[in-house]
């Protein structure tokens, strides 16, 4: 449930957008329907901390290896009005969101008469609208199915009773079309509702709409804004061909496009928030790595992503903030300056700890 749903009707730049991201190879068609299976693709997070480390613990000629963390990122199939009830692919297309904990809601804002669209014509808040409306009207079917059952067990269960007055609730707003995250009601993990997942709004441009947004990226930039959601703004086509670059090759591609940074790599960084989700580190001679935790998480739990050992026999984290420990210039210097803290089993960890765990088994 770490993964993030690439979505969106047919012939938007999804598959495209996915294959340069993960270099998979989804199969990227001009007619709708081209992605029946979902695809999976693993992309690392990009983290110049790591590089920094890593030059930190060089001795000679030798680098610590650096190990990365990672986001999944799923194709999923393209919806189109009437997949609640079952047209085109949108059973499995339903089934596939729900696995998903984030959604990345890719919208075509590009002008192509090439490019066949669904509708005949280019609109990207009618499009959102079209899919937001297919998903609360699945979630609609979610909870009516489960109406009946809550009503006769909430007669005799609290918790029961409780969960029957937020269906309730929700029922209204969703037959509206209104997902249920902006409802402002507190929806129950359980319920599994596809519209109470966060939404990543990734509006595909052309290479002239990069430099300044068109009317069809400002109309959706001013939507998520409402909704309080992130606006990611590529060109697949362009990021495909970044994705083909190495190293300096790419960086000075990007910089003829005035950008510091691919598309793809905001995505996949807003992506990663977007999960709920932030690294620590660790450092030495041998490894420099990240470690991916949900936010929240306490050093003991944190330190069980590295081994349930040192989960069980936790004392405490020594801890730096990475910037700190490159300014100090290594571990000694940093601790005689009184920068590296002593933390106990109550402490929430810090996307960017660096940490040294100490345990007892």
């Amino acid at each position: 449930m770490l993964g993030i749903g690439i979505v969106g009707l047919p012939n938007v730049g999804k598959s495209t957008l996915f294959n340069a991201i993960t270099k998979a190879g989804a199969l990227s068609a001009n007619y709708p329907f081209a992605t029946i299976d979902k695809n999976i693709g693993m992309v690392s997070l990009k983290d110049e901390r790591l590089e920094a480390l890593a030059k930190l613990y060089t001795k000679g000629e030798r680098v610590p290896p650096v190990v990365e963390t990672h986001v999944e990122f799923v194709d999923i199939a393209g919806l189109v009005k009437g997949a609640s009830s079952g047209e085109g692919l949108g059973n499995q297309f339903l089934a596939h969101i729900r696995e998903v904990s984030t959604i990345a809601h890719v919208v075509r804002c590009f002008e192509n008469p090439d490019i066949i669209h669904v509708a005949g014509r280019v609109n990207p808040l009618e499009d959102i609208a079209i899919i937001n409306t297919e998903l609360a009207l699945s979630d609609l079917q979610t909870l009516e199915k489960r109406l009946d059952k809550l009503r006769k067990t909430a007669k005799s269960s609290k918790d029961d009773a409780e969960l029957l007055e937020k269906v309730e609730a929700l029922l209204k707003p969703l037959s509206d079309g209104i997902p249920a995250r902006l409802t402002g009601i507190d929806v129950p993990k359980e319920l599994s509702l596809i519209t109470s997942k966060p939404v990543i709004y990734v509006t595909n441009v052309d290479e002239a709409t990069l430099a300044e947004d068109n009317d069809h990226v400002r109309a959706v930039r001013a939507l998520a804004a409402q909704e309080g959601a992130e606006v990611v703004k590529i060109s697949a086509q362009i990021e495909g061909e970044i994705a083909e670059l190495e190293g300096e090759e790419a960086a000075m591609f990007l910089e003829t496009l005035g950008l510091t940074e691919s598309g793809l790599e905001r995505l996949v960084k807003v992506g990663f928030s977007a999960l709920g989700l932030q690294t620590f580190l660790t450092a030495g001679e041998k490894e420099v790595r990240a470690w991916t935790i949900t936010k929240g998480t306490k050093a003991p739990q944190a330190a069980g992503e590295i081994h349930s050992d040192i989960e069980r026999g936790f004392i405490r984290a020594e801890v730096i903030e990475w910037e700190k420990l490159i300014e100090a210039g290594g571990l000694v210097n940093a601790k005689s300056k009184g920068w590296v803290r002593s933390e106990g089993k109550e402490y929430e960890m810090r996307d960017g700890d660096v940490v040294n765990f100490l345990f007892n088994v």
